[in-house]
């Protein structure tokens, strides 16, 4: 099973359109299994952002396309308009795994919060599918990342969210917000952060990319890719300064 692991594509002043498109064309010709998008689709929540967000990502053909908001999202009341641009189920099924979704924005806030009714779901939710791949899908961090300045921003539960996640049986996360590629392990479970796909503002790792998460059985092979440029395994990212790697310049 692919899936590829999309965010913050921020349609709006930052919003790089080649870039996204370069992206789509890649992700395209590795006809992934799912596409999963983590959030921050707009800047400010605008109906004329939502609607370029909505007319690019029908750019990239995928059968199984998975929808996370973002704080920007929620921004200018945007949570009004997401779900009717982004409608997305939360739970979905692709092939042996189950890829569950958590709502982490708040209306103008830039923190994220899982908050007590919905962490109880993601407990029974988890109890339901126990003996499958478990992911799991939200646009804030759990655990704080690298190379991005002051961190006040994860989600404000993290520590309730991390428990029900480990003692649930997660195998993998996905997140995005902060714009930098990164993979965290905590006990078995493994987190993956993605970096911004197309804007203007990365941190860190100075390339738009996404990731590429190719499962087999409970094997995870999380690897990077840099919008028109290379490949690499994300555990890379963590071991090595990679800021003169071949493909992470603008092209």
């Amino acid at each position: 099973m692919i899936l590829a692991h999309i965010s913050d594509i921020h349609a709006g002043p930052q919003f790089k359109k080649e870039a996204f498109k370069w992206a789509a064309t890649e992700i395209n010709e590795l006809r992934p299994d799912a596409l999963v998008a983590t959030g921050d689709f707009t800047e400010n929540g605008l109906l004329s952002e939502f609607t370029t967000a909505s007319q690019y990502l029908r750019k990239i053909q995928c059968r199984r396309k998975i929808f996370v908001s973002g704080n920007h999202d929620y921004r200018s009341t945007g949570y009004l308009l997401f779900k009717r641009f982004f409608p997305s189920e939360a739970v979905t099924e692709v092939g042996d795994a189950v890829v569950i979704t958590l709502s982490t924005a708040r209306p103008d806030r830039d923190d994220g919060e899982v908050g007590h009714r919905q962490n109880l779901w993601l407990e029974e939710t988890l109890r339901k599918h126990r003996g499958r791949m478990k992911i799991v899908a939200l646009h804030h961090h759990v655990v704080p990342v690298p190379d991005t300045g002051r961190d006040d921003i994860t989600i404000t539960d993290a520590g309730d969210v991390l428990r029900s996640l480990v003692r649930g049986g997660v195998d993998l996360v996905l997140c995005g917000h902060r714009h930098r590629p990164w993979i965290w392990r905590v006990e078995n479970l493994t987190v993956v952060n993605a970096g911004t796909v197309s804007s203007e503002r990365t941190r860190g790792f100075f390339s738009n990319s996404y990731n590429i998460i190719e499962i087999t059985g409970r094997k995870i092979d999380a690897r990077l890719k840099v919008v028109g440029g290379t490949t690499i395994p994300l555990t890379d990212v963590v071991k090595k300064d990679l800021l003169g790697l071949p493909g992470t310049t603008e092209r």
